[in-house]
């Protein structure tokens, strides 16, 4: 039961405003990972920024099971392999930014989409961690049970063998 594994991976890109950004984000996320995204939709009015409800500000794909096992490694080969300590959270999340989508192993440059970056999440869980979703006797995570800093750390660098420092 205290086996970790990786219960997704998210992909992110915001655009702002900007429609012709978000259409080649769109066309960005399809190619990186062979699966169609959603338009992430603002709830606020922030009128500093032109911002209404309603408005399409960038796109999220989210990847399980094994297909985010497969693309996982690719990622990480994006950024060299190293992370930083202050990239893990303390409840086994991990983000980190990829800044040009070139630098993924397999995906080619795009003169039509130009220089992008992007923002990696990966999310990690046990065995048991259905219990802070489901819909009947939903229960909190005890403390003995969540992923701390440290073990996801150690978890990354066994199984993706990634090195943890500042650059």
């Amino acid at each position: 039961m205290k086996d970790i594994k990786i219960e997704k991976v998210t992909l992110n890109i915001g655009a702002g405003k900007d429609q012709a950004r978000l259409e080649k984000s769109l066309v960005l996320l399809s190619t990186i990972a062979s699966a169609t995204p959603i338009k992430t939709i603002t709830s606020k009015r922030i009128q500093e920024w032109g911002l209404r409800p309603g408005l399409p500000i960038g796109c999220k794909l989210t990847l399980r099971k094994g297909r985010a096992v497969q693309l996982l490694p690719r990622l990480l080969e994006a950024i060299d392999k190293r992370l930083r300590e202050k990239q893990f959270d303390d409840n086994g999340n991990i983000a980190f930014g990829i800044r040009e989508y070139i630098d993924i192993p397999g995906v080619k440059y795009d003169p039509k989409i130009g220089i992008m970056g992007l923002e990696v999440c990966v999310t990690l869980e046990r065995p048991g961690f259905r219990i802070k979703k489901r819909r009947l006797l939903m229960r909190k995570i005890p403390a003995r049970h969540r992923i701390s800093k440290q073990e996801a750390i150690d978890f990354m660098s066994k199984n993706f063998s990634i090195r943890i420092g500042e650059e």
